[in-house]
């Protein structure tokens, strides 16, 4: 038992650490111009893309067949899509604010959702890797961490520029790394979980990121600048996932 809240502390410490990181470093920028947020914004969703691209799909196809991965992606679209029409009725409602700096504090909310459901593979991923060995779970925590720091900034960055209070921003970049911890935790418990559930869990977030990378982040860049720098942003991000994802 104690080797298990041992594991979870560790995933729920670099689960936290690293968008925490990112977290302040996102509430520090002092520039608001649209050119710059439309480039944290793109930055944003070519990074999910590599994660999509290259992590949770092709790991969830190694351990299962196709059929249980696309149902996965398909319940994380329509979570991701609920989530969405919620946030927008509440901001519809209750929020005084201007329309453009209403959508930001939006997206970087559906953000913080989507990564919070992807941090909960993740840490899956942690706690079965100490059920290997000490060394890959340390490994897999590291990495993990390192690129949720990007991911931290991607967050607090439209909700600091929506109006949120920098306290409130940071509150929400370390609640969406908690699911770490409650993956490693489940990680940890079952060992050797099922590899479709795994699977489901993995193709599940894919599905919200996809979600939140065509709905949210790419048509809120698009529409703050039109320029290169939003499509040098996306490549950026993509290129620095793919290197991220080399890591774990």
């Amino acid at each position: 038992m104690s080797d298990i809240i041992k594991t979870t502390l560790i995933g729920l410490f670099f689960g936290t650490f690293g968008t925490t990181i990112g977290g302040i470093i996102g509430i520090t920028f002092q520039r608001t111009s649209n050119k710059f947020l439309s480039f944290i914004l793109s930055f944003a969703s070519g990074l999910m893309l590599a994660i999509i691209c290259f992590d949770l799909i092709p790991e969830a196809m190694e351990i299962s067949s196709i059929m249980n991965v696309m149902i996965g992606i398909i319940a994380g679209i329509m979570v991701m899509i609920a989530c969405d029409i919620l946030v927008q009725k509440k901001f519809n409602v209750s929020s005084k604010r201007n329309f453009n700096t209403n959508r930001l504090l939006k997206t970087g909310i559906i953000v913080s959702i989507g990564i919070a459901l992807h941090n909960f593979p993740e840490g899956l991923a942690i706690g079965s890797g100490f059920g290997a060995s000490i060394t890959l779970g340390y490994s897999l925590a590291i990495a993990i961490c390192l690129h949720d720091i990007p991911e931290g900034i991607s967050m607090a960055v439209p909700m600091k520029n929506g109006g949120m209070k920098k306290g409130k921003v940071i509150l929400y970049v370390i609640l969406s790394g908690i699911t770490t911890g409650i993956g490693a935790f489940f990680g940890a418990l079952v060992g050797g979980i099922s590899e479709e559930i795994i699977s489901m869990c993995l193709s599940f977030a894919a599905g919200a990121m996809l979600y939140i990378v065509s709905g949210e982040l790419i048509p809120e860049s698009n529409e703050l600048y039109h320029g290169r720098m939003t499509a040098i942003g996306n490549m950026f991000g993509f290129l620095l996932g793919m290197m991220a994802m080399s890591i774990t």
